[in-house]
């Protein structure tokens, strides 16, 4: 179907070349957009069906180590790009695994480009099945990942070091260099993992509680080497190559472009800096050939580049932000800045900032609802105090590999930064402590997200005056959204649910009326895909402490027995229409049960095809 629909376009495509009908330009952007659009999707669906399939038995797979182990609680993370399963007939195999190291053992010291041969039983990455949770097994696809493993020191059969290594891996070894050359310059400890975090977007070292402290703040972007650190870098070396304006403009472009590039390198050419690095080309590009520049075009041109290299690019969270951020601030940044004349030259560069960052905010406002749930109140604050102190971190961390061989001028300086982190670090969490700083357990549904996003976009297009069209078309699509959520909210009001959630580690049984969910748990803690459920669907969660032996709820016409023994006692003859078994052991007599369910795996799943096992198939849910 998807190759009758190219040969059709391409066929139309061709027509209107011979034809040369400029009348019909309306008809030609909309066949070109069409073939476009078919095209990805063909590229698309390609690139995920060149991943390799694998069985689940142990098997010999040799492989490249695509970046440094991550440190997990109780592993090591290696990533290891697939190339050829070593059996009777050997193959060769595309994509990447996910490799679990105990960490009770010390693993061989891996660099990127190493070459493995191991032993293994590769598992198919799954979704855990709940409701509204985060569709993890899309986003490693999306990633080349599709399988992963737990192996120990012992199963690595071979560890090769290779004469040569490709471009990406010799990055991510300089950028360790890089992080080596901080630390010996006196930058340290939970410092130097933040400071490695705003100049190299290294952020593995960094702990999850220093993470949601910029979140709640609203600037982690600065953690992510994009279009800041592309702005910031380029401009301090424009402006430090002042002296090569004129008939020299040229040198001082191309000279500013080579370093921006270098950058690019030694941060381990990942997607985001890619990205800002090839907007910032493209837009250079046009003023030295002296043309007149269409900043969207250029933009817009850099994003067909990577999605042609990787068409999955497209799903990802940070390649969406970005550019949305950055086709805002170029459409509307100007009409908003404009619109109030500051004289003092402080004031106007606050307010400059200011402007920039309320742009950026409203464009990403949908998608920071839909994939984080939650929204940062103080985030104007924040970027005008914070952003600048990050662009002189920045800065620092590309002059300090240039004077480390004056080691007195390096320790001092490595000082200064160190103690410029330690300021950041400290005015984060102070921001993130104020009351009300995020608005959480929010969130949107797929059709609410786009009604929203065409809404903001409309509208904000319509106040700017670049558009003359009428004010009832983003007035629809608020009413669009509205309608929308209102029929959501109507449904969940009138429901009633048994969700026995898939959360490894501890038993969440959630019994839903209505807008109140009751969650009974064996710990306290609301589980983050539970959060979600709620936020999404605007519930409110009443966390219940199982009791040891067993909780019985009747709710309506439905009886639910909630169960950690073999022999609950309980009346007989008395009719359970769900048994939710939190125990490895099913009842040891016979009840009146419509359906078995246990949240644990035990083996007796394997044998009873009345138990419906939580852990293997995924969370149940049933209406009650």
């Amino acid at each position: 179907m998807i190759l009758l629909l190219a040969f059709v376009l391409g066929s139309l495509i061709l027509m209107i070349f011979f034809a040369r009908a400029g009348k019909h330009e309306l008809l030609t952007g909309i066949i070109f957009s069409m073939a476009f659009f078919t095209a990805g999707y063909i590229f698309y669906s390609g690139e995920k069906h060149s991943l390799s399939k694998l069985d689940e038995s142990k098997a010999t797979y040799l492989g490249i180590i695509s970046d440094f182990p991550e440190e997990k609680d109780n592993s090591f993370l290696v990533r290891m790009k697939m190339k050829n399963i070593l059996q009777e007939k050997e193959r060769s195999l595309h994509g990447s695994i996910l490799l679990y190291i105990k960490k009770e053992e010390k693993p061989p010291a891996l660099v990127p480009g190493d070459i493995l041969v191991l032993k293994c039983s590769a598992r198919p990455i799954q979704n855990r099945g709940n409701p509204c949770e985060f569709d993890y097994r899309f986003y490693m696809e999306n990633l080349g990942f599709r399988y992963y493993a737990f192996i120990s020191s012992q199963d690595i059969l071979k560890h090769i070091i290779p004469p040569g290594r490709n471009l990406f891996c010799k990055a991510l070894i300089v950028r360790e260099k890089l992080i080596g050359i901080y630390r010996d310059c006196g930058i340290t400890g939970k410092r130097l993992a933040l400071f490695s975090a705003i100049t190299l977007g290294e952020k593995s070292r960094l702990d999850p509680g220093e993470k949601l402290n910029f979140i709640k703040a609203g600037i982690m972007h600065i953690m992510a080497v994009s279009g800041l650190h592309a702005v910031i870098l380029s401009l301090f070396i424009l402006n430090l190559l002042f002296f090569l304006k004129g008939k020299l403009n040229i040198v001082r472009v191309m000279l500013t472009l080579a370093f921006l590039w270098a950058f690019a390198y030694v941060t381990g050419l990942t997607p985001s800096v890619l990205r800002a690095t090839l907007m910032f080309t493209f837009i250079q590009a046009g003023m030295l050939f002296q043309r007149r520049v269409n900043s969207v075009n250029s933009v817009l041109a850099s994003a067909f580049i990577l999605i042609l290299l990787r068409p999955s690019v497209i799903f990802d969270a940070g390649f969406l932000l970005s550019y949305t951020a950055v086709i805002y601030i170029i459409l509307f940044y100007q009409d908003l800045y404009s619109a109030f004349s500051v004289k003092n030259k402080i004031a106007d560069n606050v307010w400059k900032s200011a402007a920039v960052t309320i742009i950026a905010q409203l464009g990403t406002l949908p998608m920071t609802i839909r994939f984080f749930n939650r929204f940062p109140v103080y985030f104007i604050l924040t970027n005008v105090i914070i952003v600048p102190l990050s662009s002189v971190l920045v800065i620092g961390g590309c002059i300090l590999p240039m004077v480390f061989p004056l080691t007195p001028v390096a320790v001092f300086l490595g000082k200064i930064l160190s103690s410029l982190t330690g300021l950041t670090e400290y005015l984060t969490a102070k921001s993130a402590a104020l009351p009300f700083s995020s608005i959480e357990n929010i969130g949107l549904t797929s059709a609410g997200f786009i009604l929203l996003t065409s809404f903001v976009f409309f509208f904000t297009l319509y106040l700017s005056g670049k558009r003359s069209f009428p004010i009832y078309i983003p007035l629809i699509l608020f009413l669009a959204f509205t309608i929308t959520g209102t029929l959501k909210e109507i449904n969940v009001r009138r429901s009633n649910e048994l969700i026995v959630y898939n959360t490894p580690g501890s038993v969440n049984i959630g019994i839903r009326n209505g807008r109140i969910l009751n969650v009974y748990s064996d710990t306290l803690a609301l589980q983050s895909d539970i959060s979600r459920q709620c936020a999404v669907l605007g519930l409110k969660p009443v966390i219940k402490k199982l009791s040891k032996d067993f909780d019985f709820v009747e709710d309506g016409k439905k009886k639910i027995l909630i169960s950690s023994r073999s022999f609950p006692e309980l009346p007989d003859g008395l009719k359970i229409d769900y048994l939710v078994q939190t125990g490895v052991r099913i009842p040891e007599r016979n009840l009146s049960i419509s359906r078995v369910l246990v949240s644990v795996p035990g083996s007796i799943t394997e044998k009873n095809p009345r138990i419906y096992s939580v852990r293997k198939n995924g969370t149940f849910t049933a209406r009650l």
